[in-house]
């Protein structure tokens, strides 16, 4: 790693300054990655063990060369070159002890030798440093404090310190020996269920999202939205809310989906009339809505199913009308701002015709075609990505043959071996540059998940959950509002140190028991409020980090814009209260029943939008916005008279808006 002798090159994505060695490490290490991810989703899967620990091990070693000890604006220099090759090291060891001494550490069944436990400390170590560096100073404390907690008892390592915990926390206290077994060498720490839903689904689905992104789908979907809503009012924004719908359903992260689709869609609202804090709020909530959008929700898809042992496809079934009605919600707020300042459309030939975008990309559905038919026949979801990634592949490999040999031609360009050889060459370089884009789109998401299990192993050992339980019982007074008010507030706490995915876990295993055991909310509807709740923090001042986002790509200011995000994101917090209080939306029921709740739902979202903007068909006096904000509580007020008397006021008001609209109109002589 001598970096004097070469000179240092700028990686894409604004990461480090890196020294061209350290970018071709990179790039072997991440294609060594994609690839075992590849061959053990479709061709040999591996115990779990195995292949919880060679992932790990070859994320974190990838972490630890993207991301250097003293932060991506300073150069490693001798102190942190050797602090990361001694990192590199005890990745390598964390995964390489597991998958060469796995029989032997099975065989002594819990009486673990003192090489085990010291494996365990280096590796508990170095996961929680690679967290620090890919993921954040936050989602390290929190693994740190989670191990001090487990010392912190009579019995324990820091027997001094249970005497500053309250009666309900307090604890036994564990051996350094008894926790680092339970984080390394168990299934309930490092290794667990997150790392394992990491591991095997959620890498597949991010590798196939890289394909899509790197032969082009992305400009497709969000030309295919252009086209479809450009030439109506307000319609860049529209597009916005419809392409990150889109985009959603291909990148795993809220601020991957502002920057990808903002970066077309903002300049344009701006254009149009769209105050710069407006546009970048409206892309800031509607990116959010792409990590609840089916079928990858992020990773949130594949964590439901795996805690709640739901079919992958129920989880993706059941979460399609919530995630319509979030946007609905957001388009409706760019309906009526459009509205409200007289906004008109783009004229055709600003825009791009749905035939010729169609034309030109329409193989990017087959695909997505793939994956939706493999999921109905219920083949596993890791093996469903596999052939996702082989169709897509296979899809832009035919489609240059067929023009290189049929369409170039007819345009003058003769066929030579050279221009055959230089072609494939350009076709495994893109090829291994999607592969590496996949491999480092992960890391930050199975960092997280590794030390989420740690949260997770000490929970278990502790038996925090439960205290936890016992707690929101006793805070709430059995009111199950209350409940979800501090769910909702404890999520936008974890939120601002913690990713989405970890920020859900963690949530999920301390408030989830007390939702379904002491408030009887059912399991799915409880993983989906945390999941949805755990979102906030995206459009939540004061760290709202896709509504910051937005504003670097807007040219506003932060707080401004962040908090336009959190206006457009209501349906964020309101639908989960709807799905508690009328479940038959998610858990099914009679048709008529399902039917009224969804119909009322929209009515009662739509009001709120009205009564927020103060416009619907025409402007609103406060006296009818009020009385809109109150039918939509008596909407989702759980009792049918009230629902009855709330779906009727919105009726009425609406009715009475849109004839004083009429009056205007025919006033004007319009």
């Amino acid at each position: 790693m001598n970096e004097s002798t070469t000179p240092p090159v700028k990686m894409p994505g604004g990461d480090a300054i890196q020294p061209r060695p350290i970018l071709w490490l990179i790039t072997i290490v991440a294609v060594a990655l994609s690839l075992f991810q590849l061959y053990s989703a479709g061709i040999q899967t591996f115990g779990l063990f195995y292949q919880r620990s060679i992932h790990l091990a070859l994320v974190m070693m990838l972490a630890f060369l993207m991301f250097p000890a003293f932060g991506p604006s300073r150069q490693r220099g001798p102190v942190g070159t050797l602090i990361d090759i001694v990192f590199f090291a005890g990745a390598v060891l964390t995964g390489g002890y597991l998958v060469v001494y796995l029989d032997e550490i099975i065989n002594r069944a819990g009486f673990w030798i003192q090489t085990d436990i010291w494996v365990a400390i280096i590796a508990t170590v170095t996961v929680l440093e690679a967290s620090r560096r890919a993921v954040g100073l936050g989602m390290t404390l929190i693994g740190v404090m989670a191990i001090v907690y487990a010392f912190a008892g009579p019995r324990g390592e820091f027997p001094w310190l249970a005497q500053f915990m309250p009666g309900i926390l307090e604890h036994r206290g564990y051996t350094l020996e008894r926790v680092a077994g339970q984080l390394y060498l168990g299934q309930e720490g490092i290794f667990g269920l997150p790392l394992g839903v990491a591991a095997t689904y959620v890498f597949t689905f991010v590798l196939f999202g890289a394909f899509l992104e790197s032969t082009g789908a992305g400009k497709f979907f969000i030309d295919l939205a252009y086209a479809a809503t450009g030439r109506q009012r307000g319609g860049p924004a529209k597009a916005a809310v419809l392409a990150s719908a889109g985009m959603g359903s291909i990148s795993g992260s809220a601020i991957a989906n502002v920057v990808t689709t903002g970066a077309f869609t903002i300049p344009l609202m701006k254009r149009l009339g769209y105050k710069p804090h407006q546009a970048g709020g409206i892309e800031a909530a509607a990116s959010t809505g792409g990590q609840i959008m089916p079928p990858l929700m992020g990773a949130g898809a594949f964590l439901i199913a795996e805690y709640t042992q739901m079919p992958y496809l129920e989880v993706v079934k059941v979460s399609i009308l919530p995630a319509i009605m979030y946007f609905a919600t957001v388009y409706l707020f760019v309906h009526l701002i459009a509205l409200k300042q007289g906004m008109q459309g783009m004229t055709r030939a600003e825009l791009p015709q749905v035939r010729d975008v169609m034309r030109s990309g329409w193989h990017f559905l087959l695909p997505l075609a793939v994956l939706i038919w493999l999921l109905a026949i219920s083949l596993s979801p890791m093996r469903v990505g596999f052939y996702a990634i082989v169709t897509i592949v296979l899809v832009a490999v035919l489609r240059y043959v067929y023009w290189f040999f049929f369409i170039a031609p007819q345009h003058g360009e003769t066929v030579t071996g050279d221009k055959i050889l230089a072609t494939v060459k350009a076709g495994l370089l893109k090829l291994t540059e999607s592969l590496e884009l996949g491999a480092r789109n992960a890391v930050a998401v199975s960092m997280a998940c590794a030390v989420a299990g740690i949260i997770v192993g000490v929970v278990g050992l502790t038996g925090l959950g439960l205290k936890f339980s016992s707690m929101m019982l006793a805070f709430s007074g059995g009111n199950l509002v209350l409940a979800l008010v501090m769910v909702l507030l404890a999520s936008l706490v974890l939120g601002m140190g913690l990713p989405v995915t970890a920020s859900y876990i963690v949530l999920i295993v301390l408030v989830g028991p007390a939702l379904t055991n002491e408030f009887g909310v059912p399991l799915l509807i409880a993983h989906l409020v945390v999941f949805w709740y755990s979102q906030d923090s995206n459009v939540t001042p004061p760290i709202a980090l896709a509504g910051f986002a937005g504003a670097a790509i807007a040219g506003s200011k932060p707080m401004e814009t962040s908090f336009q995000a959190w206006k457009f994101a209501k349906g964020l917090y309101l639908i989960p209260l709807f799905m508690v209080f009328n479940p038959e939306i998610i858990v099914g029921g009679p048709v008529p029943l399902v039917v009224w709740n969804a119909v009322i739902a929209i009515a009662a979202l739509l009001a709120f939008a009205a009564s927020l903007e103060g416009y619907l068909f025409a402007r609103m006096s406060w006296f009818s916005r009020l009385l809109l904000a109150a039918s939509t509580v008596a909407v989702f007020y759980p009792n049918l008279l009230a629902e009855v008397v709330g779906v009727a006021l919105i009726a009425l008001l609406v009715s009475g808006n849109w004839l004083a609209h009429r009056r205007g109109m025919l006033a004007t002589g319009h």
